[in-house]
């Protein structure tokens, strides 16, 4: 956010300090020879926002890994839908590790720093208790400001204080907006893999079973960062796997069949074989998901999942992105994406006010970030949260109507390209 807006010309006026709670520490010019076990999946939207101030670059000067098509089959059935563009001749996502992101923006904030004395960041600041102004109704430049109370005993006032300070954000509880949360009694095993033998591997992998789905995301010709969601239990029966035995289950997992009906497959195959006979070039190819013979030693770990959303993300004088605002499953990739086009949305919703001379912090600007963030992001966390539950069981009924429609989605290329077209954008 603090890079983006610091970018902007409209902003050189304005002082922008970044707090940044942990400990200030030099770049170094050289990666890790491993590669991280957390990734994300950029979509072209955030990459375009990336671009914007000169950071995408910095990331493609470390690493990244395109992904031409995606690839989506489930354990209860034959069912499957795949999505690419023009024909795998343009990239969907870039896999990118976290460590990698934060770098490449970091850079550029060192060098917006050098360039604008304006733009500040200051390390090792941590807000122990957020002052807020009551909502007034004059949009003047009179109004309260809000003080920002830090550990070390020093005070900031701010005419806007933007929250990206994660799913505990305390901005949050003091602006005492309501919150939506529940657990999905889930946990994510994250691991780095590698393959018997090397691929073009520009594919991204989702396996849907109904304890969770198993996403695999290309790193390298002969590497992926695997994403399993289980049960917690069987989570840390993972983590303490022998190498061997994690591998056996994570095969097994991406091509067992002992899970399918004969019922739901006879029904499928007679419905597929409609829609051929309607539409023949509907059908797309199958691949078959590499075989996995290792696993970084070092590289496996586990988080817990669940949803959270704030019913609010602006008060006077503050606003809520990312993680602070919302939070969702990871099945989708989706809320990395969704937090940086909360980023974008802000930057342009306050770009309009400055030029317009008006309060960054009053609040009916800051309404229009709200909504335009919210008609984009809960229609998204409402199909993330559809999905893992509808797929979350091996009811036959329930398995025979998802299968149906994910047949009939997949021989749709309108309906494909809708999809990709969201989940590309970023706002």
């Amino acid at each position: 956010m603090a890079a983006s807006l610091g970018n902007e010309s409209v902003f050189r006026d304005c002082k922008i300090l970044l707090l940044e709670a942990s400990p200030y520490r030099q770049l170094s010019s050289n990666l890790p020879e491993k590669y991280a076990n957390r990734v994300c999946a950029l979509t072209p939207g955030t990459v375009e926002l990336l671009e914007s101030f000169g950071a995408w670059k910095n990331i493609c000067d470390m690493r990244k890994k395109k992904v031409r098509r995606m690839q989506v089959w489930e354990a209860c059935s034959d069912a499957m839908i795949s999505f690419d563009k023009n024909a795998m001749t343009e990239d969907l996502a870039y896999i990118v590790e976290n460590d990698v992101i934060l770098t490449g923006i970091t850079r550029r904030l060192e060098a917006f720093q050098q360039d604008n004395p304006s733009l500040q960041v200051m390390h090792g600041a941590k807000v122990e208790r957020y002052e807020l102004p009551q909502p007034h109704l004059r949009d003047d430049f009179q109004k309260p400001l809000t003080v920002l109370h830090l550990d070390n005993g020093k005070s900031i006032k701010a005419r806007l204080v933007i929250g990206a300070d994660g799913m505990n954000s305390l901005l949050r509880k003091t602006m005492q907006v309501k919150y939506v949360e529940w657990d999905y009694n889930q946990m994510a095993v994250v691991a780095t893999l590698s393959f018997s033998e090397a691929t073009e591997n520009n594919v991204a992998w989702q396996r849907f079973t109904p304890t969770g789905p198993i996403a695999l995301l290309p790193l390298t010709e002969d590497m992926s960062s695997l994403v399993w969601t289980t049960t917690p239990d069987n989570a840390k029966a993972l983590l303490r796997a022998t190498e061997e035995t994690f591998i056996d289950s994570l095969n097994a997992a991406l091509w067992d069949d002992s899970q399918k009906d004969g019922f739901t497959k006879r029904a499928l195959d007679t419905f597929s074989s409609a829609l051929s006979f309607i539409k023949p070039e509907g059908s797309t190819f199958r691949q078959l998901p590499p075989h996995i013979v290792g696993v970084d030693k070092k590289s496996r770990a586990a988080f817990p999942l669940g949803l959270g959303h704030a019913v609010d993300y602006v008060a006077t004088r503050a606003a809520l992105i990312g993680d602070a605002a919302h939070r969702v499953h990871p099945l989708a990739g989706q809320g990395v994406n969704l937090g940086f086009g909360d980023v974008v949305c802000l930057r342009d919703v306050l770009s309009r006010s400055r030029q317009d001379g008006c309060d960054l912090g009053d609040l009916a600007h800051l309404l229009e970030y709200e909504t335009l963030r919210q008609r984009h992001v809960i229609p998204t966390m409402a199909v993330v949260d559809g999905l893992n539950r509808l797929y979350g069981t091996s009811f036959s009924p329930l398995v025979l109507l998802r299968s149906l429609g994910l047949r009939a989605s997949d021989a749709c290329k309108p309906i494909k390209d809708y999809i990709v077209a969201h989940g590309s954008k970023a706002t």
